[in-house]
């Protein structure tokens, strides 16, 4: 077995480490890079054939991923190291909001120290067909899905939104379930987490925390692309206005 490729959990964590120090590298006999190979050692999302492995992810390799992070920086004035996409795109995330990143970071380091994370099964969809998850890593999207997921939660998020006789729709497409399928749609919606992933932490999911979406948008608002987080559904009703704008199809379907 090869050692397993970093993930965006992994990445957030190392980025987060040479975030704070000043996008310096650090040295294996550090501290936080002992720590972090410890944190990263515990993570619950590799086989177990990986703890076995030579090096797997040891203070030796952490000080090189560091390495990657400071000599990839745009500032960095030598030459880089050499480095894979989901490193750059770890950078790229640090740089444009280096606030929330850290974050993300602080999410992941308190659920595994709390033993939180350790305690959610693995969720459908939580990495796409390409082996990618959403910017802020694997474990923060396993625990908004298994919220998600809550049928107690959705429960109350569907009586929620049909209160004062309001019928159930999408609220990025207005689909509405009964209106197409008759009875057997009464009543049927999916939900969506849309809290930014990295506040989403241990505190009770909030009501308000969920959105109603049909079937294709809850997809969409899930759908991967590397160096993304998820999409709010704010976030995909303009995309939609933006693709209608730009295909003269899609233009004459939305005002049909």
């Amino acid at each position: 077995m090869r050692t397993p490729a970093w993930t965006e959990d992994e990445l957030v964590l190392a980025g987060a480490l040479v975030v704070k120090n000043g996008w310096r590298e650090l040295r294996t006999g550090d501290p936080e890079v002992q720590e972090l190979s410890e944190l990263l050692r515990s993570l619950p999302i590799h086989p177990a054939e990986a703890f076995g492995l030579p090096g797997f992810r040891s203070p030796d390799s952490i000080s090189r991923k560091t390495s990657d992070f400071a000599t990839n920086h745009p500032a960095y004035g030598g030459k880089g190291t050499r480095c894979g996409e989901p490193t750059r795109l770890m950078i790229k995330a640090f740089i444009d909001r280096e606030a929330e990143m850290l974050e993300a970071a602080r999410a992941i380091e308190d659920g595994i120290g709390s033993g939180q994370l350790q305690l959610i099964p693995p969720q459908p969809d939580e990495v796409d067909d390409s082996g990618s998850t959403a910017i802020e890593g694997r474990l923060l999207v396993r625990r908004a899905l298994a919220r998600e997921r809550d049928p107690k939660l959705r429960k109350l998020k569907i009586k929620q939104a049909q209160q004062n006789g309001r019928p159930l729709r999408c609220e990025v497409c207005d689909f509405d379930f009964a209106r197409t399928y008759g009875a057997l749609g009464e009543g049927y919606i999916e939900v969506h987490h849309v809290t930014p992933l990295h506040i989403s932490g241990p505190r009770n999911t909030r009501l308000d925390d969920l959105a109603c979406l049909c079937a294709n948008c809850h997809r969409m608002c899930h759908k991967n692309r590397r160096g993304e987080s998820w999409r709010t559904p704010e976030a995909l009703r303009a995309l939609i206005r933006t693709s209608a704008s730009l295909t003269p199809h899609a233009a004459s379907a939305a005002d049909s």
